[in-house]
């Protein structure tokens, strides 16, 4: 099933949501804008007196009006599902890919030295490399990172979050993601 790419009234990527989401905010007046080149048509009910059907079109790209649904922040929420995509279930110890049951978070300034959980201080590790750290630093460790941690943008966690994204949908998000971030790389490589 496609979603549609919502924005909020300045452009800026907010969450996927379902076509009969985007019905319900045509229908309240509430979308401001739109872009993309698909467009989904919708049809409803006879009205009574007329006879005619009703229809709602939606493109793949909508700007709805005022703090609509969630409260969005610019950094997605750290839970491990998503640190795992953003660091490609990739162990950033050991380079070697795993499935999600088989990885940790890993903080690279321990939490028992004070270190954050936060995007920055975070990797995708694997139980063995794990265990070896422990609550170590990476010196007393005598291990190095593979890759460096970053704060993944809302357009790229929405690219990881939902892979069934439309060309216009990417091209747009894309936009919005940083020139250092391996999906460029990824993207090129497809």
């Amino acid at each position: 099933m496609v979603k549609i790419l919502q924005l909020d009234i300045n452009g800026q990527p907010k969450e996927w949501i379902t076509w009969q989401d985007a019905a319900v905010y045509h229908a309240k007046g509430l979308v401001s804008w739109s872009l993309g080149e698909y467009e989904r048509v919708i049809r409803g009910g006879n009205n009574r007196i007329t006879g005619e059907q009703s229809i709602i079109k939606t493109s793949s790209i909508i700007a709805v009006k005022g703090a609509i649904g969630k409260r969005h922040s610019r950094i997605p929420a750290l839970n491990n599902t998503e640190l795992f995509r953003r660091d490609r279930c990739m162990c950033a110890y050991c380079g070697n890919v795993f499935s999600e049951s088989k990885l940790t978070r890993d903080h690279i300034v321990p939490r028992a030295l004070k270190g954050q959980d936060i995007w920055m201080n975070v990797v995708t590790c694997c139980a063995k490399c794990n265990q070896k750290k422990d609550c170590k630093t990476l010196d007393e460790a005598g291990m190095t990172l593979l890759y460096a941690p970053y704060i993944p943008s809302m357009a790229e966690h929405l690219i990881l979050q939902y892979r069934n994204i439309l060309a216009d949908q990417m091209e747009f998000l894309m936009g919005f993601v940083d020139a250092k971030s391996r999906l460029h790389q990824e993207i090129k490589m497809h």
